[in-house]
């Protein structure tokens, strides 16, 4: 239960973000659920190649309980959420266009430099 309520929070934030800078909002919640997904993962094959590494058997790894696994396992989740939902924020705040008043350019003439001609 706790878990779904901490991928519901993870897609919010993703589609907040995503809203803020006029992107596709539930492309990008999706993309944070998945990369929180990832980094668990890939936290799981690197506690156990480590564990391998240590202690040379996986008999003690296959004895822990999975909680133990999953809370081992979080933080990695949580640092690669928060790194992409960093790298989007930075990209999109370069890139951001912002829209300029054309009703308030109505009746001007515009500058004879701008022309190509």
């Amino acid at each position: 239960m706790l878990g779904l309520i901490l991928i519901f929070f993870i897609g919010k934030y993703f589609y907040q973000l995503a809203e803020e800078y006029q992107q596709n909002k539930w492309l990008y919640a999706i993309i944070g659920v998945v990369s929180y997904y990832v980094g668990t993962f890939i936290a799981g094959i690197l506690i156990g190649i480590l564990y391998v590494l240590i202690a040379n058997d996986l008999s003690g790894l296959e004895n822990t309980p999975d909680i133990v696994l999953s809370l081992m396992a979080l933080p990695f989740g949580l640092l690669s959420c928060w790194g992409l939902y960093t790298i989007l924020k930075k990209q999109w705040k370069k890139n951001i266009v912002k829209p300029e008043n054309e009703i308030a350019q109505i009746g001007i003439e515009p500058d004879p430099e701008d022309k190509a001609g």
